[in-house]
């Protein structure tokens, strides 16, 4: 079954008139529709999936599911229990807010602080209890577009305020490489997954979902170059190393 940004793509790509030329019509390559890539570089024979305790809720920006640099795609491929809604400012997707209202889950909107109102600031989830509110999983909101998009997304969703924000304060600088940012502290949304999921205890998870990003990147940027992938170069180690 395709996971929840792959299905959000196919709608995306199905319903949306104003989509961006590269997606209309035929597509200017072939690409595996598992993984993104091109056939000679596809990575599917590789992907990991992790149970854990925490979820995902993707928030995403109106073109991001089609985009094939997104990353969110792979916070989807390694965790099971990862959602994913297109985000508008004059409705809200009922089943998303019925997700949001699920009381298996502790909703937190992952965000910087700065940009919140203080009271509503965590920089750790709340401790696990034997029931009730502090013993739900943790749902981890994540704002899935540009710079720009997720600021308007945090401003202009007044049902998100009821969430508390988590405020991560990583001490390591982005690895990603296939977009450019003016600030080396920006996260893609998979590094900023891998984050939020070794605060949860999902550890082993967090460093596998790391590890899928290195192995995307190094096949995505050599298909780029007409480079063959290198299927014994530190990234690949790396996660064959963590799913043994």
């Amino acid at each position: 079954m395709p996971h929840a940004v792959a299905r959000l793509r196919a709608t995306c790509l199905a319903t949306s008139l104003t989509r961006p030329h590269l997606d209309r019509g035929p597509p200017r390559k072939d690409r595996c529709l598992r993984c993104r890539l091109v056939p000679s570089h596809c990575l599917c024979a590789w992907q990991p999936v992790v149970p854990t305790r925490a979820g995902f809720c993707l928030l995403m920006a109106e073109f991001e599911p089609l985009k094939p640099s997104n990353t969110g795609w792979l916070v989807a491929d390694v965790v099971p229990d990862t959602a994913a809604f297109g985000w508008s400012r004059v409705a809200v997707d009922p089943v998303l807010l019925a997700l949001l209202d699920d009381p298996q889950w502790q909703p937190h909107v992952v965000f910087p602080a700065e940009f919140a109102a203080p009271e509503r600031v965590v920089t750790e989830l709340v401790p696990a209890g034997p029931q009730g509110p502090a013993g739900a999983r943790p749902l981890f909101i994540l704002l899935d577009g540009t710079w720009s998009e997720a600021c308007k997304i945090f401003r202009k969703s007044p049902w998100l305020n009821r969430f508390p924000v988590l405020s991560l304060h990583p001490d390591q600088l982005s690895r990603y490489r296939l977009r450019r940012s003016t600030h080396a502290h920006h996260f893609c949304t998979s590094e900023v997954a891998a984050l939020c999921l070794a605060m949860a205890g999902d550890t082993h998870a967090a460093q596998v979902l790391e590890a899928w990003l290195d192995v995307f990147s190094s096949r995505y940027l050599r298909a780029r170059q007409s480079v063959p992938p290198d299927a014994d170069d530190a990234a690949h180690r790396q996660l064959r190393a963590l799913c043994r």
